[in-house]
């Protein structure tokens, strides 16, 4: 919930900004402090998700670790403070100047999902004469039940290891010097919010973990990756940290002296930001009007993406309710925020809050029609 006095404040500023709610953030980070510490699981934030300077020093307060999908995301990691013994640097395309960079800052571990990846990490360590630690990212063929685009650990993904051919992982290992197997590494998708989902995914780690132990390779760290969602409908509503651990402690069964350590992003920073916007005009359509608004695809691309969908606000209005389509400005039919939704009745110059908005919005936003990048408001400068 945005305060009167906090939407008062915004009429000094410049829209479209994002405004990150510092509370909400501190008590979800706190909620997640506590639950893993109980659980003795492993958090590495994903900075996928948002790597704002400020957040990142925010969520390093913690004690956290770092989830990292390229060399400028682990540079942005170090800079804010992370320990590069608590970074994981994971990923499907890892170039040659990235993985050496990573391997002379010392990272925790690669996570890994192809042999001819695993080969060109033997090479460049050979070259830096150090040994790697790494993960095999493994593909469980578990359908995450979410958008086709964020689904990542079915048969036909990009993404991963499949089981049939970890005999020949283990064969290539072998011969290798400068590498060392520390871990299986999963991520079947993401804004997961059916739990038999994760259930289904403990029981194939599980039977991993046995195909392992026969072949006597030592498993230190099983990373179950990220994924958790969060409830767009209800931006106030805390993720679901307690039911997410409990089924992970009960259902994977934890050799002794594993690790369990887990990435997520989304469910951390995704509740406390709301993209905050001003209506230009409002417009007759045919059959619907048109709330246009300054901030577009180009700040918020997830409702043009993947067709997601956002709780919208209108912050200055309580009249008579009406049905809009809220839409951006973009030079592109993509570029709308939600068809047909109920609002106040909305007027030029009325502030729009986009809610739920905190994870994969400002981190994804661009200059496309050579607009500027929408601006970064903190509860704490209000």
């Amino acid at each position: 919930m945005i305060s009167k006095t906090t939407i008062s404040k915004f009429r000094d500023l410049e829209t479209p900004f994002y405004y990150y709610d510092l509370s909400v953030l501190n008590s979800t980070l706190k909620t997640l402090k506590k639950e893993s510490g109980n659980s003795g699981f492993k958090i590495h934030y994903a900075l996928k998700a948002n790597a704002n300077p400020r957040i990142l020093k925010i969520i390093l307060s913690q004690g956290f670790g770092a989830d990292c999908v390229s060399w400028n995301e682990i540079a942005a990691a170090i800079k804010a403070g992370f320990d590069p013994s608590k970074i994981v640097f994971a990923g499907v395309g890892k170039s040659d100047i990235e993985i050496k960079n990573a391997i002379k800052a010392g990272i925790f571990c690669f996570n890994c999902e192809s042999i001819p990846e695993i080969e060109v990490i033997e090479q460049l360590a050979s070259k830096q004469k150090k040994t790697v630690q790494i993960a095999l990212r493994i593909n469980p063929l578990v359908d995450a039940h979410t958008h086709k685009y964020i689904t990542t650990g079915i048969e036909e993904s990009k993404f991963g290891i499949h089981t049939w051919e970890l005999d020949n992982v283990l064969r290539a290992l072998s011969t290798m010097k400068h590498i060392e197997l520390i871990g299986i590494h999963f991520h079947i998708g993401s804004q997961i919010t059916k739990m038999s989902v994760f259930q289904s995914l403990c029981a194939h780690i599980n039977e991993l973990q046995d195909w392992f132990t026969n072949r006597s390779v030592d498993i230190k760290v099983v990373n179950v990756g990220g994924g958790l969602g969060i409830d767009y409908e209800n931006p106030d509503k805390a993720p679901m940290f307690t039911e997410y651990f409990n089924l992970l402690h009960d259902f994977i069964d934890l050799k002794h002296g594993q690790e369990l350590h887990l990435e997520p992003g989304r469910s951390i920073i995704g509740q406390c930001g709301s993209l905050i916007s001003k209506v230009l005009y409002i417009k007759n359509g045919c059959n619907t009007m048109f709330a246009i608004i300054d901030a577009g695809m180009t700040d918020l691309i997830r409702p043009a993406l993947y067709q997601a969908h956002h709780k919208i606000e209108n912050l200055t209005s309580k009249g008579s309710i009406y049905r809009y389509d809220v839409v951006g400005p973009i030079c592109e039919s993509s570029d709308t925020f939600a068809k047909f939704i109920e609002l106040p009745e909305t007027h030029r110059g009325d502030f729009i809050a986009i809610r739920s908005a905190g994870a994969y919005g400002e981190a994804m936003a661009s200059r496309y029609n050579l607009r500027d990048l929408p601006g970064s408001v903190f509860s704490d400068e209000m």
